[in-house]
């Protein structure tokens, strides 16, 4: 899944870079707004979500609605977020099966107190939820008109 991740994210940005700049800041009536900041916020929550699997940074926000334009333009987004899943990759590779097993305990943003949950449910999570918001995005893009990629595991390049 964080091959998937990083072959989905490369195929939205060789569109997302053709497009204008008004077009992928348009509110489109999605949850949060535009393509743009649908994009930021998975990307923020992949870093928050990747800091809480296997530590490191991730970018400080007072409310929510911050992340929406925490990368201002396209092209920097995608230069973060090539990074980002590269990191995905490399703490991917690096997991093994008892790794999986017990709980994962944080502070919830969002419910503003600790929780604890099984680790594996966090992980099946974490991708789960890039696929769901991708899934936004790729009906903003197709009411754009635009192409929209390929989503299909079945057919991802194996040599990514």
């Amino acid at each position: 899944m964080s091959r998937y991740n990083l072959w989905q994210n490369n195929q939205l940005y060789s569109i997302l870079k053709q497009m204008d700049d008004a077009e992928v800041e348009l509110d489109r009536g999605a949850f949060f707004g535009s393509i743009k900041g649908t994009l930021n916020h998975l990307l923020w929550g992949d870093l928050l979500w990747l800091s809480r699997f296997a530590g490191g940074d991730y970018p400080k926000i007072e409310n929510a609605s911050q992340f929406i334009d925490l990368y201002p333009t396209i092209s920097i987004w995608s230069s973060e977020r090539f990074r980002c899943d590269k990191r995905i990759i490399a703490w991917a590779d690096r997991l093994r099966q008892v790794d999986l097993t017990g709980e994962l305990t944080w502070k919830s943003i969002s419910m503003e107190e600790e929780v604890k949950t099984p680790l594996s449910l966090c992980i099946t999570h974490y991708f789960n939820h890039q696929t769901h918001h991708r899934g936004q995005v790729h009906a903003m893009l197709t009411a754009a008109g635009q192409k929209a990629p390929v989503t299909d595991l079945l057919f991802m390049p194996e040599d990514l």
